[in-house]
């Protein structure tokens, strides 16, 4: 069996990949784990679980919430809420671990199943592996030991959690956005009503799209990977800024007055001298991953703020943050972690943020932005090759070393396995953009070609 953990969970179709008895399993083979590990230090257990709006989300929410209980472990149901609420559940309110069901910005079809530890901390590798050991020792015919009796969990509603979430925001911000129109895009997913309520309660005007969640049409044509939509209701409404989240809300793109994209490098940009000017940037540092654009990088140099690179997928960035005691780390996608106010990327903080230094200082988000050049990068994604040969291909290697030469010290080239799904990432820099198509269109084929 391949690892079922990518980098951000257990992901598939649901109930074809995804099914009620697997997402029942992980949950009681996650309790076993974590209790083992010392978690649950001799107490009764207790584990939040939320969902985003999928209508898979409601079968599958009854698997976990199964598990968990038949598992000896009390269940405090908090509905649709964005993954960083139930981060912060978890952690606020002494849970032992929380359990998120969402598929982020995938497709409808699509779910998945996050594991949060005490505190509302992603799970590290090696609790995963062992969380995935033990689910499939038992798949193959060891019995569970099963609590009897006053032993099972307990199941109740949570229902403080939307109020306790909207208010946490809400104190976490600088100042008020009094006086700002705000169109927020909200992927008719997890946020659709937690999101519009904070930037409300923070003072600003706001227009909604994407909110109105069937449980069918979560991110169809909307959301952080569907800009279009937002870019031209900015403009129609003459809004100063948009805000797109995805499925689960854990990611935050903008858009400035012009309908212009802003990604998750010059929203860190932005975020990051705010954060030096206020004192908050703990050691002049930003962290992001590989992916980052190369004018992100030298935009960070020319003002004295270093950055720390990882590995892509924001748990990475994550422990390097945890590691050396950095405030702000994130991803080109959008994935923004504040540590001091949420242990995950928070896509209606990060936009909060965002809005309240546009707020602050009086200029505009494009003029705050141009801080950062950008320079063309070009992102294509090679589906139904075989990903676990990227790192061993030597006809892969040659056309990388290729294209690297070509290209010189004035770009790059970055080849990656999706975590998430089967495909490989091609990313290519280049100071012009053209070059840049070109490289990247030939170490797709080559991508192809060697893999396919």
């Amino acid at each position: 069996m391949g690892r079922l953990f990518g980098t951000d969970g257990v992901r598939g179709v649901a109930n074809a990949d995804l099914t009620a008895e697997l997402a029942l399993g992980l949950s009681v083979a996650a309790a076993h784990v974590l209790a083992e590990a010392g978690t649950f230090e001799g107490h009764r257990p207790t584990a939040v679980v939320g969902r985003d709006p999928r209508a898979s989300g409601e079968f599958l929410e009854a698997a976990v919430v199964a598990g968990l209980a038949s598992a000896g472990v009390d269940v405090l149901r908090v509905g649709v809420l964005p993954t960083p609420a139930v981060a912060y559940l978890t952690g606020v309110l002494g849970a032992d671990l929380g359990v998120m069901l969402s598929a982020s910005h995938n497709a409808m079809p699509d779910n998945g199943i996050k594991f949060f530890a005490r505190g509302g901390h992603k799970l590290a590798d090696d609790l995963e592996d062992k969380i995935e050991a033990v689910y499939e020792e038992h798949r193959t015919g060891a019995p569970w030991d099963r609590p009897t009796g006053a032993g099972v969990g307990r199941v109740s509603d949570y229902t403080e959690g939307f109020e306790k979430y909207v208010a946490h925001l809400i104190g976490a911000l600088p100042n008020r956005l009094d006086g700002l129109k705000v169109v927020l895009d909200e992927a008719h997913g997890a946020a659709a009503f937690v999101s519009p309520e904070a930037f409300a309660r923070a003072g600003a005007e706001v227009v909604t799209i994407g909110a109105e969640p069937d449980g069918l049409n979560i991110n169809d044509g909307c959301g952080s990977t569907h800009l279009g939509l937002l870019k031209a209701a900015v403009v129609e409404h003459g809004a100063d800024l948009g805000i797109a989240h995805d499925g689960d809300a854990d990611r935050c793109l903008a858009v400035d007055a012009f309908g212009n994209e802003i990604d998750g490098d010059q929203i860190l940009t932005v975020l990051a001298l705010a954060m030096r000017e206020a004192g908050t940037l703990r050691g002049d540092t930003v962290v992001a991953t590989v992916m980052s654009n190369l004018g992100f990088k030298l935009a960070m140099e020319e003002r004295g703020i270093s950055l720390v690179q990882t590995g892509v997928g924001d748990r990475y960035v994550l422990e390097s943050m945890k590691e050396h005691g950095y405030a702000l780390g994130g991803e080109q996608s959008g994935h923004v972690i504040i540590l001091d106010h949420a242990t995950t990327g928070d896509g209606t903080l990060t936009g909060l943020m965002l809005a309240a230094r546009v707020a602050a200082t009086g200029s505009t988000l494009a003029e705050l932005a141009a801080v950062m050049n950008r320079l063309p990068q070009i992102l294509i994604n090679v589906p139904d090759v075989d990903k676990s040969r990227v790192t061993t291909s030597g006809e892969l290697a040659a056309a990388v070393a290729e294209a690297e030469r070509e290209l010189g010290s004035t770009g790059r080239v970055l080849l990656r396995p999706s975590g998430t799904e089967p495909l490989v990432r091609v990313m290519v820099e280049a100071a012009d953009i053209e070059q840049a198509h070109a490289v990247a269109g030939r170490l797709a084929d080559a991508v192809k070609s060697a893999l396919g």
